[in-house]
């Protein structure tokens, strides 16, 4: 076999569906009223990648887990189901968190999961201020592009040794590989790829799931 990743189309990326992960019913649920929401539905991680940082969360046995970028909860309740974590989420919008919160509810996991509202730098702010630092397992970032640096050495900061960053849309849909792609969301990518590949701080490993996500460990 060829050392390089398969592309997954037509008949084999069917069975790929059928064979990768097992999702919860709620979880199915959430996803389908989030495909309601047309154009804006596809900021939610996919189902294989929920079920990837579920079992991560329990690998880890991650007990505090930060945020950014919540949407409508899929990604926070996939994780709160995995395991008995408690989660820290930062975002701006009351109105897709509520989507998240019935479901949250609806699973029995809302008392595990603490919302903010004002954004990823005010909750790593408010975070650091109360002594917290080095005192989360895991960190997913998932929220504004240009935001990424910010929130990425805000999670080390809040990190343990041996805490993971996980760091969704690397890939970008392939625009961080075509240099005809200028705006400001797809360099602030390309820059935090660049950056983790010399970053002496973590270990990385990129994973063509979905979008794309980078694992980083806090050495």
């Amino acid at each position: 076999m060829a050392g390089k990743t398969i592309g997954l189309t037509g008949p084999l990326y069917d069975y790929y569906t059928a064979h990768a992960y097992r999702e919860p019913e709620i979880l199915k649920k959430l996803r389908e009223e989030t495909a309601t929401l047309g154009g804006n539905a596809a900021m939610q991680i996919g189902p294989e990648q929920g079920a990837f940082m579920g079992l991560l969360v329990k690998l880890m046995g991650a007990k505090r887990v930060l945020e950014f970028g919540t949407f409508t909860g899929y990604s926070s309740l996939a994780m709160a189901l995995a395991g008995v974590a408690k989660i820290t989420c930062a975002d701006v919008s009351k109105e897709w968190t509520d989507i998240g919160r019935k479901y949250w509810k609806s699973a029995g996991v809302a008392d595990r999961i603490d919302l903010h509202l004002d954004g990823g730098d005010a909750v790593i702010a408010r975070l650091l201020t109360n002594g917290e630092a080095g005192s989360f397992d895991l960190a997913f970032i998932d929220a504004d592009k240009t935001g990424y640096d910010a929130y990425y050495e805000g999670s080390l900061r809040l990190l343990r040794s041996g805490g993971l960053v996980l760091i969704d849309n690397v890939l970008w849909g392939g625009d961080v590989a075509d240099r005809a792609k200028t705006d400001a969301d797809t360099q602030a990518i390309r820059a935090i790829n660049s950056k983790l590949m010399s970053d002496s701080r973590v270990e990385i490993c990129m994973v063509p799931i979905c979008d794309g996500l980078t694992m980083a460990r806090k050495t």
